[in-house]
């Protein structure tokens, strides 16, 4: 019988390395981006094209290889970074194993270009599927460049695995984004089909933490410090206030390397128990520095998972630590006493004086509106008046309370004035959060915020539809600014936005302006409501134009329905009610709950003779 076991040739071997290491573009940005770092680089660009499909390049300034060296990386598990078996235990660089270059070179055409600074000239080299095609001297720069073309051209199943575009260059932008953010002593650059995404200058964590996720991250984050004999923890926490919906900016680094420990994240979030609704999650950016024989960070192909020798010992620091941050932020005084101040009052003269300080007040009278006319209710606060009955059909309002009459026929044909009498209050608001009324079968009890919530959630995706949103012109336009990640996802949402009245304006790639608002808006913060549209289209992510809608119409509906706890007048009651029974589906909220119930006369009676 013929042996059946043979090696394989390194091109094969080579691809299947590149099936752990290399996924996706975002794989290779990863590889040499560390790479770059792991050379000394203080500036790092990254070009991409079509997401890294078709184009990968990373140019630094580091110290560059020599010829030997530069034809040599390409090779399986040739490492400049350890030379025996013990030094995976004291490993404080990027990359080791030596698999990266190999990977990226057995799946794509590659081409680098690179030279020390003892040097005069440097080499370049061209390598595709692990065929080396030209090795030549150039003139350039210290430094290294690599330019990856075409991944996966000579596997073209893994190429059909890949996503859209936009797909792809998140993941791009979210391993720049965890390479770039702990190593904010050096420059980096990111470019994608000639725009320019980010130009990160050299300087401080947070200063690195607000150029990748926006300026408004100067007021929400908090310093944590901590120094033991085994463990030091370094970095930022968001500020409670400022906890999302999502699962967004959460990083946890040790030794400056990224990666993802459940564990240690359940320390964060029982750090913030009780300070955060259970719904949404603690953004952090902390680096958690440790002796190198402590953890082993070979047990996964690209790096992300660590083993600690004492993981309780790291859960206890890091739970303490955030604890003591969040403590000291609560305890900080609201005034800055070292301030200057260019007040001059003499509180002495004021008390002395014999005139009483009297605080002006002027009469008002709460219930007096000017624009509204004899018969007239509220609605600017309802999303619309009150909606006619279709085609003549009383429907089930009608049924719901029964046929009545406002007037007599007798009366209506007298021509005799008729006393004004007091109108009988038909509504009643029980605990400020349920609407009561008399129905021909019982008691009718309405849920005011479930109520108003479907009415506006109908409202809204009418409007989307119909593209009938109305805007109202801000005074003074608001910008802002987010990560390319979230302005990618907002662009896509934007044709929804506008048609119920959103009037956004995208100045660059990261920056947007608000310039008009829904009219029904009242008041509230239009970024802030952005913020949660986008918070809820990143957890229920569909491209499918109708989830989309579904997804804006039930987030601004919620943020802008009458909540529980609020009064209400008799007539915000009626309206209210008679929208409710308007709507196509008024039995069930937009997030499945029962907007009201019927206790009937039996149930009452029942109750009364127990």
């Amino acid at each position: 019988m013929l042996d059946v076991i043979k090696l394989l040739p390194d091109s094969v071997a080579n691809q299947i390395a590149a099936g752990e290491v290399i996924q996706r573009p975002a794989s290779a940005v990863k590889e040499l981006l560390e790479n770059a770092m792991d050379a000394g680089a203080t500036q790092i660009d990254l070009v991409v094209k079509d997401a890294g499909k078709a184009m990968i390049m990373v140019v630094d300034n580091g110290c560059g290889m020599s010829e030997t060296d530069a034809r040599l990386c390409f090779e399986r598990h040739a490492t400049s970074k350890i030379s025996k078996a013990e030094d995976l235990f004291s490993i404080r660089t990027m990359g080791f194993r030596g698999e990266a270059l190999a990977s990226i070179a057995a799946i794509a055409q590659v081409e680098l270009k690179t030279r020390r600074k003892e040097d005069e000239v440097g080499v370049k080299i061209i390598n595709e599927g692990s065929v080396v095609k030209e090795q030549t001297l150039v003139p350039m720069s210290p430094g290294t460049s690599f330019i990856v073309k075409n991944l996966f051209f000579n596997v073209p199943a893994r190429r059909n695995f890949l996503k859209s575009a936009v797909a792809e260059m998140r993941h791009v932008v979210e391993e720049f984004t965890r390479v770039a953010l702990m190593n904010p002593e050096i420059g980096f650059s990111l470019i994608s089909d000639g725009k320019e995404l980010y130009h990160l200058y050299p300087g401080n964590l947070k200063q690195r933490i607000m150029g990748l996720f926006g300026n408004s991250y100067d007021e929400k984050l908090l310093p944590v410090n901590q120094e033991t004999d085994r463990v030091s923890i370094h970095g930022y926490i968001v500020k409670a206030e400022f906890a999302k919906k999502t699962r967004g900016e959460q990083y946890f680094f040790v030794n400056r390397r990224y990666i993802k420990h459940p564990y240690l994240h359940h320390a964060i979030e029982n750090a913030f128990m009780e300070m955060i609704p259970k719904d949404s999650f603690p953004g952090y950016f902390l680096n958690i520095v440790v002796d190198p024989a402590d953890i082993d960070v070979n047990i996964h192909p690209t790096k992300t998972e660590v083993n600690f020798i004492d993981v309780k010992l790291v859960y206890a620091i890091l739970h303490a630590a955030v604890r003591k941050a969040i403590g000291q932020h609560n305890l900080s005084p609201l005034i800055d006493f070292d301030q200057p101040t260019d007040l001059n009052i003499d509180f002495g003269e004021v008390v002395k004086s014999s005139n009483p300080l009297i605080q002006p007040s002027i009469p008002i009278d709460p219930t007096y509106n000017p624009f509204r006319q004899k018969g007239e209710f509220s609605h600017s606060s309802f999303g619309g008046m009150r909606p006619s009955a279709k085609n003549g059909d009383p429907g089930d309002w009608r049924l719901l309370y029964g046929e009545r009459t406002d007037l007599t026929e007798e009366s209506s044909e007298s021509s005799e004035p008729i006393a004004p009498t007091p109108k009988k209050s038909q509504y009643l608001q029980l605990n400020q959060s349920y609407i009561v009324s008399t129905v021909k079968s019982g008691i009718l009890i309405i849920d005011q915020h479930l109520a108003h919530y479907r009415i506006l959630f109908e409202k809204f995706l009418k409007e989307m539809d119909n593209s009938t949103g109305q805007s109202q012109q801000e005074l003074f336009p608001q910008p802002f600014t987010m990560n390319v990640n979230d302005a990618s996802m907002l662009h896509e949402m934007l044709p929804e936005l506008q048609s119920v009245g959103f009037a956004i304006e995208q100045v660059n790639a990261t920056t947007f302006v608000i310039n008009g608002t829904p009219a029904d808006l009242n008041g509230s913060d239009p970024v802030a409501l952005v913020e949660k549209m986008l918070d809820n289209f990143k957890i229920n992510r569909s491209d499918l134009q109708l989830e989309r809608k579904l997804g804006i119409a039930k987030t601004m509906a919620s943020q802008l329905s009458v909540k529980s706890a609020t009064s209400l007048s008799e007539m915000e009651m009626e309206n209210i009610v008679d929208q409710l029974f308007g709507c196509t589906v008024a039995e069930i909220a937009p997030d499945g709950k029962k907007i009201y119930t019927i206790i009937n006369i039996d149930e009452l009676t029942q109750k009364l003779n127990n």
